[in-house]
């Protein structure tokens, strides 16, 4: 078993067999790169007035396990609004991820009480059913998932916790925003509606908002899919820590019989 989803290597990142998805063995799961990216913009000019609000991804390929390259840059400087755009490379200069983050300057507010949790903490949780498979994956051997409600397998709703068993990448802790992120793309997946013996419900893109930093190592998903009649499939997620709120997550969903 790898120590890491990623590990350094000749300047870029070798993903590891624990960033492997579900619908495909020689492809990623879709938290693992959009971990990464947040990492790339969290080291792209340091803005400590700013705040990340907003991160949206478009998975063009799948992304291969393997030696990758990551970029990350300022496109649009501002004091107040700052825009960002990353990418994710294979070693033959092929882009299979492509970000967009928005920061913003903090608000000057005074903090309104959290209200309390709509769902059991992660205590109460129950490990999840997702079947294990022979080779190491994101999902169940990165991220620690406790349900609350609903199941990988039970259709409709659900909620659950996540955490990640390994560090994103090999002698470093992962931040919060990677956290958020790495458990902010299992939306569709934890509350599926239909079989996943009989379909398959990728998502092409997922998009963070980030409405404060989480606190710990948990991260929860309330999570719902909906799929239209002859339409498009969309889920979700609102994002908490054991504290409160901190964000929503969004996917539009590719659905297709297997």
């Amino acid at each position: 078993m790898p120590e890491a989803v990623f590990e350094r290597i000749d300047g870029g990142f070798k993903a590891t067999g624990l960033a492997r998805g579900p619908w495909d063995p020689d492809a990623q799961h879709g938290g693992a790169p959009a971990a990464l990216l947040i990492r790339a913009f969290e080291r792209c000019s340091p803005a400590p007035d700013l705040a990340l609000a907003r991160v949206s991804y478009e998975f063009l390929r799948p992304v291969p396990l393997g030696n990758l390259t990551v970029t990350a840059d300022v496109v649009r400087p501002g004091r107040r609004v700052q825009l960002l755009e990353g990418s994710i490379l294979t070693p033959a200069g092929t882009e299979v991820v492509r970000a967009r983050a928005l920061r913003v300057r903090r608000a000057e507010v005074d903090a309104a009480p959290e209200p309390p949790l709509p769902m059991p903490g992660p205590d109460l949780g129950r490990p999840n059913d997702f079947r294990r498979a022979k080779q190491a994956m994101f999902t169940p051997d990165a991220m620690e998932i406790r349900f609350v409600a609903g199941a990988f397998y039970e259709p409709g709703p659900a909620s659950a916790w996540f955490r990640l068993r390994h560090p994103l990448l090999d002698g470093e802790p992962p931040s919060p925003l990677q956290r958020l992120a790495a458990a902010g793309d299992f939306g569709n997946g934890i509350s599926a509606v239909l079989s996943w013996d009989d379909y398959v419900f990728i998502n092409p893109d997922l998009t963070l908002y980030v409405e404060r930093e989480p606190v710990g190592e948990w991260i929860g998903l309330d999570s719902q899919t909906h799929i239209a009649a002859a339409g498009v499939g969309i889920a979700e997620s609102v994002l908490y820590d054991q504290h409160g709120r901190v964000g929503r997550a969004t996917q539009a969903l590719l659905v297709a019989r297997r």
